[in-house]
């Protein structure tokens, strides 16, 4: 009597499993992809283009303080480039699934649509950091030349909000990438919406109407900035215009300016991220592909 031998079967891979995968080669995809090339040009020309103009026109208001310094260099450039990562890595990451059919391909094999939105968030995200990463080292370097190897630790503070308002970012991005067909479109609208219709709906709302745009993403990114700034600025600030004219009649008027608080900055970050991811992956969940 012959003995047969049972062969072993094929286990489906845990979704954790299914998400190391689906980051790593993503990742590698991002890598050796040209947007990550395209991208790390434009960062490393920001950081050459601000060494230059610094160290040519030797400006007071980045070189009388090392705050001062690191205010005006990281301040007024991280959350563009952390802007710029989320367009370039997330805009067309889950659309791409839809428009270029490879979930169509991919997904009816046993991959869960879940691992495959988390893994690539994850690798959008680290792909993100490494940019930020250079950013951040080339304002080190040049910190470091200036004022010496006493970096502040305002600065570590405001590295680590930038790191939490990229992962917000990323969110953002991969809902709108779920929410779209086209990843034209995709990557156009969160482009407008980050570079300036957040921007123009915070400055009417708080200076024009007086109410804290405290429901907009790009208010609570202030505090990396802001914790720049010592004394802390105030949360909100009232700038009178004008006074009294004829007959007593009042001709003036007053802009009012919110700075959002660091509690409340971290709270609209976070709630960002998990609110926009989770309504991403439900919309990856629930839409159809089509041959």
């Amino acid at each position: 009597m012959t003995e047969t031998s049972t062969l072993p079967k094929n286990k489906v891979p845990s979704s954790i499993t299914q998400v190391g995968i689906t980051t790593k080669y993503t990742f590698i995809d991002y890598f050796r992809s040209r947007r990550f090339f395209i991208l790390l040009t434009i960062t490393l020309l920001i950081g050459a283009l601000l060494t230059v103009l610094v160290g040519y026109y030797q400006p007071d208001s980045f070189l009388a303080s090392e705050l001062g310094f690191y205010s005006n260099w990281w301040g007024n450039s991280a959350t563009y480039v952390i802007i710029l990562s989320g367009i370039f890595f997330g805009g067309d990451a889950i659309v791409g699934e839809f428009q270029n059919k490879t979930g169509y391909f991919g997904l009816p094999n046993p991959i869960r649509r879940s691992s495959v939105y988390i893994g690539k968030m994850l690798a959008a995200f680290s792909a993100s950091t490494a940019i930020l990463g250079i950013f951040t080292l080339i304002t080190v370097v040049n910190g470091v030349y200036y004022f010496g190897l006493s970096v502040p630790l305002e600065f570590a503070q405001s590295v680590l909000f930038a790191w939490f308002y990229l992962a917000s970012v990323i969110g953002f991005t991969f809902f709108f990438s779920s929410l779209f067909k086209s990843s034209t479109m995709s990557t156009i609208v969160t482009a407008i919406l980050f570079l300036f219709a957040f921007s123009l709906i915070q400055t009417l709302v708080s200076t024009l109407v007086g109410i804290e745009p405290w429901f907009i993403l790009t208010y609570g990114a202030q505090i990396i900035g802001n914790v720049l700034t010592v004394p802390y600025p105030e949360h909100k600030v009232v700038t009178s215009f004008g006074g009294g004219g004829q007959a007593g009649v009042n001709v003036g008027f007053s802009l009012t300016t919110f700075n959002a608080q660091i509690p409340v900055g971290l709270a609209i970050i976070g709630i960002y991220f998990i609110v926009t991811a989770v309504l991403g992956l439900i919309l990856f969940e629930i839409k159809e592909f089509s041959g």
